[in-house]
């Protein structure tokens, strides 16, 4: 089988500063299909309203969503695992004790202690906040496959800390972070990928800028942190390429000879 090439999305494919993912990347993406199995691996769920345009223009032939928690090539879902409900609880009760966020988003409503952070977030962000907040424990009689976090890196440690069931994976911007059950990670479900495709972990390239994406550049055959990346990926990375919008993608591709 075609070795693989994962990507992750926020500030590895898609550029924030216009939403958009770069042509060079694109285009790079169009010449790797042919001879490697293109992979999204991202914190999102690609098959929701606000991920699925991205999805459809680079047609991954698969995706691991939500940081490892579901898993699918193509309309199949391989693997999919749902938060520990007990363990969901307490995390909730915890955070209503400290001054952050922590919740997440089910459909198109918004479950979070403490929405104000948020909403304060997605203003700074984009200028407004659209969201629809609903009462958090509401989640306990939902499917919750991972959560967000809104606050510092040092509140991130905390919880981390009170948890040891978690992972609190900052973001690039270290305003927040994924939230996720250790038992599962984008690292997992590569290793998933490669069980089902028949290829070893040996013959993959994974590609992020964030620390959610640190488990899987540590165990990709060849793990590329961006230049725009934080620091600790680039330390763990096999490679660092320029910034999303120094053609970062299409230079490492170069660099490894996956492309010519």
């Amino acid at each position: 089988m075609k070795p693989i090439v994962s990507f992750d999305v926020d500030m590895t494919l898609l550029d924030h500063k216009d939403w958009t993912i770069p042509a060079s990347a694109m285009e790079t993406i169009e010449q790797l299909r042919e001879n490697y199995t293109i992979v999204i691996a991202t914190g999102r769920d690609m098959d929701s309203l606000f991920s699925a345009a991205i999805r459809d223009q680079v047609k991954p032939d698969a995706i691991i969503h939500l940081n490892g928690t579901k898993v699918t090539v193509g309309d199949k879902i391989i693997y999919e695992h749902t938060f520990d409900k007990n363990l969901l609880k307490q995390i909730l009760k915890y955070a209503e004790t400290m001054p952050y966020s922590v919740g997440t988003t089910v459909g198109d409503c918004d479950y979070y202690i403490h929405p104000e952070h948020v909403k304060a977030h997605d203003i700074e962000l984009w200028g407004e906040c659209g969201r629809r907040f609903e009462d958090p424990y509401k989640l306990l009689d939902l499917e919750v496959r991972t959560m967000a976090y809104m606050g510092d890196e040092a509140g991130a440690k905390a919880m981390e800390e009170a948890f040891p069931e978690i992972h609190v994976h900052m973001f690039a911007d270290k305003k927040g972070a994924d939230v996720v059950e250790r038992k599962a990670s984008k690292a997992v479900g590569l290793i998933r990928l490669c069980e089902y495709f028949k290829i070893p972990l040996s013959e993959t390239f994974a590609f992020g800028d964030s620390m959610n994406d640190y488990d899987i550049i540590k165990a990709a055959g060849k793990g590329i942190a961006m230049g725009n990346a934080m620091e600790e990926l680039k330390k763990a990375a096999d490679y660092v390429t320029d910034p999303i919008d120094q053609d970062g993608i299409r230079n490492a591709c170069l660099h490894f000879g996956l492309i010519r």
